[in-house]
């Protein structure tokens, strides 16, 4: 890719985001064909078949649940991030579970998560959250993939392992969620 112009690399990454675009629409459209729903907001527990990339890069098929809506991610980082109004931030600081969900959301999404996009997502100062996201890394929870057209930018991703235990998650207390939300 070296060989590409800067406007060639442009484009191409222009092209690279309308299809994750549309495949984060087709992803929601087949989901809004066969979902239970509460308030809009998907929370099915079923198994389905699922084609991704597994960590190292081959196709894999997977048959874990898939991850929630990402509305509903979103909407339960908005009620934790709630909390602020009527409590000192410090008492409920949980940078962990805000960067699994944030990242679990934008994997449903099609969408890549910079680093400093993620820091901002933990809610705590910027070192606790490289420290959260150096520690999840060694966990195995997430991995760190370079920008190809500015190195001096990385974006953090859930991995498989990750990504399957929140929606493992997600399924055990699937039923309890419409009392959550």
């Amino acid at each position: 890719m070296s060989s590409l112009k800067d406007s060639e690399k442009l484009e191409l990454q222009r092209l690279a985001d309308n299809v994750a675009n549309m495949a984060a629409k087709l992803e929601l459209l087949i989901r809004s064909q066969s979902k239970t729903a509460i308030g809009g907001v998907d929370v099915s527990s079923s198994s389905a078949f699922q084609f991704g990339t597994s960590d190292e890069g081959r196709m894999s098929r997977n048959t874990r649940p898939p991850l929630p809506d990402p509305r509903l991610l979103r909407k339960i980082i908005r009620h934790r991030q709630a909390r602020v109004r009527y409590f000192r931030d410090e008492i409920f600081a949980d940078p962990a579970w805000d960067i699994l969900l944030d990242l679990a959301a934008a994997r449903v999404e099609h969408k890549r998560v910079s680093v400093t996009s993620l820091c901002i997502a933990a809610g705590v100062p910027a070192t606790t959250a490289l420290r959260w996201i150096g520690l999840l890394t060694e966990e195995g929870l997430l991995k760190r993939v370079e920008d190809d057209t500015d190195r001096r930018r990385a974006f953090v991703a859930l991995t498989d392992r990750a990504a399957d235990s929140v929606a493992r998650y997600f399924q055990a207390i699937g039923d309890d969620l419409k009392y959550l939300v």
